[in-house]
């Protein structure tokens, strides 16, 4: 079993079947759908956070299908958050899971919200998944190989960073449900040509997909939130980074992300 596990960390992102994950996504996009579009019910988690049975039911999908596919593969997800640093801090390889992200453009029924999964290694995701279900959209990146989205059933089409800002200026990505006072003091000196208000994880797919340039992250973000689409960002050309320019790492004792900057 030992010889087994470590013949098992030697697998290389890209060589994970991607196929697995897309259907795993999907399939917790499913039972979201269920519930999006029928009654449910919203609790509030002990930091006044919304829940609702969707956050519960797409966790669950998402634990079993990782486990039954990659039982080798810890899983830290959003819904199973409590392992203790002790045990994880020795993960040299991890599923970090997100089971729906914009809960609150759930709520509001915007259909901005997704599914996140990614793979991390080393404090950096490689693989990275992100599903919008009220679109059947599904962006995907692999570090160092490539990055697409497909919609429903079409073929994948390969995505990339803006190359060059427009000369009028940047367009920059902006959270719809969380402002932040700190945004309008760090763009004052950033010419920009048009702000765009995104929910969940979107916000980082905008900028791998070359609809946005900048997207600052200036409020609180969990390591969850942000691992799949920080790996369709770089896998698609561009960066994500601290305010003092270091690459944002996941793993850490403290899951709070510090602020960041994601940008082509």
């Amino acid at each position: 079993m030992e010889s087994l596990r470590k013949e098992s960390m030697k697998i290389l992102p890209q060589q994970v079947e991607i196929g697995l994950l897309k259907q795993i996504s999907r399939s917790a996009g499913e039972v979201i759908m269920d519930i999006y579009n029928g009654d449910y019910a919203v609790v509030f988690k002990d930091d006044k956070s919304p829940l609702t049975a969707a956050d519960t039911a797409s966790h669950k999908v998402i634990i079993a299908g990782l486990q039954t596919h990659f039982p080798e593969i810890p899983i830290l997800s959003e819904e199973g958050k409590d392992i203790p640093y002790e045990i994880r801090k020795g993960w040299q390889r991890f599923w970090l899971v997100d089971p729906l992200d914009g809960t609150k453009e759930f709520i509001k029924r915007i259909g901005e919200f997704t599914v996140n999964i990614a793979l991390v290694e080393d404090h950096t995701p490689t693989l990275g998944v992100v599903y919008v279900p009220a679109q059947d959209k599904l962006y995907v990146g692999v570090k160092g190989e490539r990055a697409f989205i497909q919609t429903g059933t079409d073929a994948p089409v390969p995505i990339r960073v803006r190359t060059e800002p427009p000369e009028e200026g940047l367009t920059v990505v902006v959270s719809r449900s969380h402002p932040s006072p700190d945004l309008e003091i760090y763009l004052k000196d950033i010419k920009v040509a048009r702000l765009l208000p995104v929910g969940s994880s979107l916000k980082l797919c905008m900028v791998a997909e070359g609809k946005a340039d900048l997207y600052p992250r200036l409020g609180p973000t969990m390591e969850w939130d942000t691992a799949a689409g920080h790996a369709v960002v770089v896998a698609a050309g561009g960066t994500v980074k601290t305010l003092e320019g270091q690459n944002l790492t996941y793993n850490n004792e403290n899951l709070l992300n510090p602020y960041f900057v994601a940008k082509c």
